[in-house]
Order: C-alpha cells, then structure tokens, then sequence
C-alpha cells in the first residue's frame, strides 16, 4: 500500500488533523483532496497521492501530525492488461483485490467509519462533498449548506466558508431579530451577568500558545525610534504609476521590507536565531509581513532573499503574498522559512505598540506606528524651524539574549535614514 504523508515542510508549526474528506472503504483519484491539515499559520488539504481506495486512516480528527508522520494508506489501483498479468490474491472475506477496488469494500478487518447525514439537502444534492468538521459544524448553527458558496476545490465547502457564513449570520442577529445562527450559550462566570461563549477556534489557540511561548522563553526589550516618511512619500508619488502599468502595487511596506534588508548590514545578529550552544546569523533576509485576517487572527507570509531583490521585486513578491494571504491560500512555504518579522500596526490607528512579540525562533521584529502630520523642529540654515512632517514611530522588539541595546540602536537609526534619505528617482 502506499502510504498518505504529512508534508514535511511545517518549519516552527505544529499541524493537526483537521478533517478526512475520505472514508475508509472509498475510491480516490490521484491529487484528489484527502485530508485537511491545519497549523498555526495555514489550513491546507493533503492530496492523493495516488488512485486507488483508501484502506487505512492512522492519524484521524484533531491528531497531531508531525511533519513525515504517516496519516493513512491508500491501495493503488491495479492495471490489467492480457494475459501477461498476474493473478490477483483472493481472499475469503472479500473476494479478490481487484474486486474490492473496483466494489470500494474494505480490506478484511478494517471498517468504513460512519459518515454523518445532514438530511434531505445532502441526499437533493449527492454532488455536495463535505468533510465532517464542515458537518458538524453546519450542525451546531444549524446553517443550509445549499446557501453557502463553497471556495475549495471544485466548489467545495471549506470550514472557513461555515466560519464566514455563522459570521454573517450574527451580524444579522444584531441589526435584527432574524438570523440563521445563534451563539452558544455558555455557562456565566456571574450568574448576575449576561453572557455567551465562543468557543476558541485553533488558528486562535496556536496563536495564544505561540505568544505565550514566546514571552516565556526570550527577554523583550523595545526600542523606539521615530521616523519621518517625506522622502518615501515623493518617491511613491513620483513612480507608482510606472508601477502600476507593470502590474505591481508600490506600497509603503515594500519601502519597510527593503530598508530592513539593508539595515541587516550594519548589525547582521538581528537576522538571527539563538541556539544553546550558537548564535545563527542567516546570510538570506527573509521577512515575514504580519497579516490581518479580520476576526479570524493574523498570519504572517514570507518573502525570501530580500537583500537580493530591488523595490520592484519586493512590491512584486508583497502583493502575490497578500492576496493570497486574503484569500486563504497560502500553502506552507508561504509561511515557514522567516528570519525577520515586520508587523505594520499601524493601518489600525495605532501610534505604537510595546511589546510587540517576537515570531519565535527569530531575534527581532520591527513595528510601524500610524502615519500622520507632526509639528516638528528642522534646523534650516543654523535656523530652527517648526514645520509640519509626516511622521511615524518605528519599534525595534529584540531577544535580550541576543543584541544589546548598541546593535539595537545601530540597526534602527541605519533603517531610519534608509526612509528619510530615499531618492527621489
């Protein structure tokens, strides 16, 4: 039998199995959806790989997967051709191999697991394919899969869409009395207080084990700098609509992506990982770019070997990830592989956060305040000034145990006047 394997691309994430879109007992075609994972980061399906019928499930719903670990073996179909083949095993139970394939029956001592029926919807409709976590969760708020627009794979119902949907739903709740979905009702800490529950999804429980990790294990310490963008702004203005006709979106970020890069020149431990018994300084800036996800959390792509990329590969290679990172399909090398971490805080209002948490294992992450007009004092001419400037604080959080506050300073005040000394062609 050939065996169904977890990916082993799962750098700094732990995955689990989210749901089986396959039974024991069914036919499956080679790269046909198998199993959904789900790490911090990513939810991603594990396909096929190859046709044949699922004859064993060994890591089933909610098991840890690590990366390598077998989750289930499939065997292959079996080609007949003339009388050169060889004869199929036959046994009492079952009849021969090939008969089982071709019937879909399970090989002798392993049963087909119960499927759950959402009722006559799913029987109106046969085509409609979904994985339990989808059932189930159709179940508990009661929501009619005909009326949800399925995003996966040949329109499939993905459990982000049922997410989507309860969320819409409540929405609904609020502005009336009409909805589809209610929220579980939860067990009141004061019995004199109102209250419900939502119960934690993982992406939300990875992210809370993740901060917690974090804090635990390395000292923070934040430095913050401000910065003023009148140089970047110029630059933006005078290209992005070059830009543009080439496809590309010149955003501020792709400014942030390149000046960290080159920064890394003048204090290279903040591109590094701390180890036991070493410090791994990385020759690759690769930087991961904090991304909202709504109420959902926040996940962070990666773009690779910065240092050898000008500003349009990095608006380039910025925009593929974000879109992708919206439309939740991100697969795991979109996530796994950072040496740096920018999270851009600032396109929610905030002027600056303190600390922000390091993206373990890395050392450092940098933070950008909200942008916004500042009375500031420029020496013109041996004269002070006050002058009104577009202003923003940058925040260097660093692992204590890697940099101190020289290579920390050195690193933001070279990343500042990468910003304020941009040129302007």
């Amino acid at each position: 039998m050939i065996d169904v394997l977890v990916p082993v691309e799962q750098e700094g994430t732990q995955a689990v199995v989210r749901a089986w879109l396959k039974q024991v007992g069914d036919r499956v075609e080679e790269n046909d959806p198998l199993v959904e994972l789900e790490t911090d980061k990513v939810a991603m399906e594990v396909p096929a790989p190859a046709a044949g019928v699922l004859r064993e499930i060994l890591l089933d719903t909610d098991a840890k997967a690590e990366p390598g670990a077998v989750l289930g073996r499939i065997a292959p179909t079996i080609e007949v051709t003339g009388e050169s083949a060889r004869p199929e095993p036959f046994d009492a139970a079952g009849g021969g191999a090939q008969d089982r394939l071709r019937r879909g029956t399970p090989a002798p001592g392993h049963q087909p697991r119960p499927s759950t029926s959402l009722g006559t919807n799913e029987i109106r409709n046969p085509e409609l394919r979904l994985s339990p976590a989808v059932k189930r969760a159709l179940l508990q708020h009661d929501i009619d899969p005909a009326k949800i627009q399925g995003t996966g794979r040949d329109g499939r119902i993905t459990r982000a869409d049922v997410d989507r949907a309860v969320e819409a739903a409540t929405r609904v709740q609020s502005d009336g009395p009409r909805t589809t979905a209610q929220p579980r009702v939860a067990q009141p800490s004061d019995a004199s207080i109102r209250s419900h529950g939502i119960p934690h999804d993982r992406m939300r429980l990875r992210i809370a084990g993740n901060m917690l990790n974090s804090v635990t294990q390395a000292p923070h310490v934040t430095a913050m700098f401000e910065a003023d963008f009148s140089a970047i702004m110029r630059h933006r203005d005078r290209h992005r609509d070059a830009f543009a006709k080439k496809g590309v979106k010149l955003t501020y970020t792709a400014y942030f992506v390149a000046a960290a890069a080159e920064a890394m020149k003048v204090a290279a431990a903040i591109n590094s990982r701390w180890h036991e018994d070493r410090l791994e300084i990385f020759d690759d800036v690769n930087i991961g770019i904090g991304t909202a996800l709504g109420e959902k959390g926040l996940i962070v792509p990666v773009l690779r070997k910065i240092q050898t990329l000008n500003l349009k590969g990095v608006a380039a290679g910025l925009d593929e990830l974000i879109e992708k990172a919206r439309r939740e399909q991100l697969g795991p090398r979109d996530v796994s592989g950072g040496t740096f971490t920018i999270s851009n805080h600032g396109v929610s209002g905030s002027l600056f956060a303190s600390p922000i948490i390091i993206n373990q294992p890395q050392s450092a992450i940098l933070g950008i305040g909200k942008l916004e007009k500042r009375v500031v004092v420029r020496e013109v001419d041996g004269v002070d000034t006050i002058q009104i400037r577009p202003m923003a604080y940058v925040s260097l959080t660093i692992d204590h145990r890697v940099v101190d506050g020289h290579q920390t300073n050195k690193w933001l005040t070279r990343f500042v006047d990468l910003l304020e000394s941009w040129p302007a062609d």
